[in-house]
């Protein structure tokens, strides 16, 4: 399923925020990035308003200069030439700098739900490929009876490259495994773009499935986070930025990176996960993962108490 590509989408949201941190010594190339990146999704799409009369309705942009909390779609897309693709990936962020905290879950793409604006049920992951950016949030915001401010797509053929340009991982591997092809020994290892992928891919000899597999995920996922964040030396940023614009779409402006990279980024020092309950089905021979509306429920809680 492709689960193990949220560790590029959160990757990337946080090397969006450090743009905005380096651009007192690269001004001119990170705005030039940022503005290559940007979106306009909101101005395309009616402002969600939440069936939770406790919820406030967003109206307006998240004042980030107020240190207000906002949320995040973040989806990895599988895009090839003449076609669009779908999010094979779709995290949902909540952060708050009051606190400060950040609420991080991962929706399964077979989540069986209404399409918003397409007018069927189906799994989530097909809003992107019917109607792009603007229906998989409208789907998404549907889904958790929650307001999103932004969305982050990511086309995630930049994984590899990014892995590279930040000098590689290190992990501390529980047991030694064969995935396809290489062996990973048990202990400390230094990972590059290539065996990040497939270290972090890996499943079927894995005791706890996938459960194990998110361990690996999270694991990448903290390293190269921490590794992004110090942006290594000058001169591999040129070289990340290119990456980013390449490969990302926001709606995150620059101004916006700035902020967040000042006055958000210690509520990335406390991150609270969750996995999405569910059972898995067949309908009319396809598969489909079913999240009931009490675990719908709790996930929209999770949202509202990190506002």
């Amino acid at each position: 399923m492709k689960r193990w590509v949220w560790i590029v989408s959160i990757t990337i949201f946080v090397l969006i925020c450090g743009a905005g941190g380096v651009a007192y010594y690269v001004y001119s190339t990170v705005k030039e990035t940022a503005e290559q990146m940007y979106i306009p999704v909101k101005a395309n799409k009616p402002v969600y308003v939440s069936q939770d009369t406790t919820v406030k309705p967003k109206t307006e942009p998240v004042a980030v200069e107020k240190l207000e909390p906002f949320s995040v779609l973040v989806m990895g897309v599988d895009e090839r030439e003449h076609d669009r693709g779908r999010s094979d990936t779709i995290i949902v962020v909540s952060v708050n700098p009051n606190k400060p905290s950040m609420v991080m879950f991962n929706l399964p793409r077979d989540t069986r739900t209404e399409i918003v604006g397409h007018h069927t049920v189906d799994k989530m992951n097909h809003a992107y490929a019917f109607g792009g950016v603007e229906m998989a949030l409208a789907t998404v915001e549907k889904f958790l009876d929650m307001p999103i401010d932004y969305v982050v797509k990511i086309n995630m053929e930049g994984f590899v490259q990014l892995v590279d340009l930040v000098g590689g991982v290190e992990v501390e591997n529980p047991f030694a495994f064969n995935q396809e092809g290489v062996h990973f020994n048990k202990g400390t290892l230094k990972l590059d773009g290539e065996h990040a992928l497939l270290y972090t891919r890996m499943r079927y000899d894995d005791p706890r499935g996938d459960k194990g597999r998110n361990d690996r995920q999270r694991q990448v996922l903290l390293k190269l986070m921490n590794t992004a964040m110090q942006w290594g030396s000058i001169d591999r940023i040129p070289g990340i930025l290119k990456a980013l614009g390449r490969n990302v779409k926001t709606n995150i402006t620059f101004d916006e990176m700035k902020y967040m990279y000042k006055n958000y980024l210690p509520a990335f020092n406390s991150i609270d996960t969750t996995e999405v309950q569910g059972t898995g089905t067949r309908i009319n021979n396809i598969y489909y993962y079913l999240v009931n509306d009490k675990e719908r429920k709790r996930l929209h809680d999770l949202l509202k108490s990190n506002q």
